[in-house]
Parts: structure tokens; C-alpha cells; sequence
């Protein structure tokens, strides 16, 4: 939800056990772009964290929890934007509910826009958050070779981006 770019539609159930044994499996590729809050002062990182229900709000995930469920997110600096914000790349190792939203706000880098995860006001009026699956890619169900899906940047975002070099 709020999230924009690739977006995959199974048209049949053999396509969509398919895709979903690969999810199960870890083995699509899942990369997005994100602005945070915060700037980083290392290039890379990894977040590794079991995510599960939060005790006290059902409609949320966190980290840490009893029974939650390994999770493993890999991030990448693009660009620190000013002295409050910075660009990002986030791969997917496996596939929570919530996983980057939770995993970046759990190293103090939440997701610009996110108001479950984040900070209740938004400085830009987003209507969303600043998170955009931008590729994709997996085993075609019906010729089994690996197809990469990608989007480009939504106009808000590269707006955004635009915005916040000034700073």
C-alpha cells in the first residue's frame, strides 16, 4: 500500500503457485528506492531481525517480537540528501509483511511519508510514502527463463529528490 512501481499479475493458478514457490524459496530478486530520514555514514548494511505482530498494536509489525519470523534486508546509500534525509536502495532477502518500513525504522531510518512507521507529520504533503519497487525479477512461469521487471521513478519522487538536493 503506498507503494509505487512493478507490480506482478499471475492469469492463472499454475503461474501463481509458481511465483509463489519462488517467494517461498527467496529467489526473486526485489529491489526499491527509498528516502529516509537520516543521513548514513556507511555505503552499505544489512538489516537482520525477526519481524512478527507488534504486542500492542495488531495492525503493526516489529522487530523482535516473540515468534516472529526471520528477515533480512540489504541496503545501499545512493545519496545523502542535506543533513536530514538520504536516498537509498533496499534488496529484499525475504519477503515480511512491512519488512523495509520495519527494518529501516528499526535503525532509526524511517521511510519519508510513512506515517505508521514513522513520524506523525510529514514536511512534504506526501500522499504516501517515498517507497518505489523499481525492480523485479523472477522465473517466467511458462518459458522458465529469468525476466527482470523494472519502473522508473514516479514524477512525485523525482520531485522529491529535486526538493531536497536544494537543502
Amino acid at each position: 500500500m503506498d507503494t509505487t512501481g512493478v507490480i506482478v499479475a499471475c492469469k492463472n493458478d499454475i503461474a501463481h503457485r509458481f511465483i509463489a514457490e519462488q517467494l517461498k524459496e527467496h529467489s526473486i530478486t526485489r529491489r526499491y528506492q527509498a528516502i529516509v530520514y537520516n543521513t548514513f555514514k556507511t555505503d552499505s548494511g544489512r538489516v537482520e531481525a525477526t519481524i512478527g505482530r507488534h504486542p500492542k498494536d495488531r495492525k503493526k509489525m516489529a522487530v523482535g517480537v516473540k515468534h516472529g519470523k526471520y528477515a533480512a534486508t540489504n541496503y545501499r546509500l545512493i545519496e545523502n540528501l542535506g543533513d536530514k534525509y538520504a536516498y537509498v536502495e533496499c534488496e529484499l532477502e525475504t519477503g515480511r509483511t512491512h519488512q523495509i518500513r520495519v527494518h529501516m525504522a528499526s535503525i532509526n531510518h524511517p521511510i519519508l511519508g510513512d506515517s505508521v512507521y514513522g513520524p506523525n507529520k510529514n514536511p512534504f504533503q506526501l500522499d504516501g510514502q517515498a517507497l518505489h519497487a523499481g525492480v523485479l525479477g523472477l522465473i517466467h512461469p511458462r518459458t522458465k527463463e529469468y525476466m527482470e521487471f523494472t519502473a522508473p521513478l514516479p514524477e512525485y519522487f523525482t520531485d522529491l529528490l529535486t526538493r531536497l538536493r536544494r537543502l
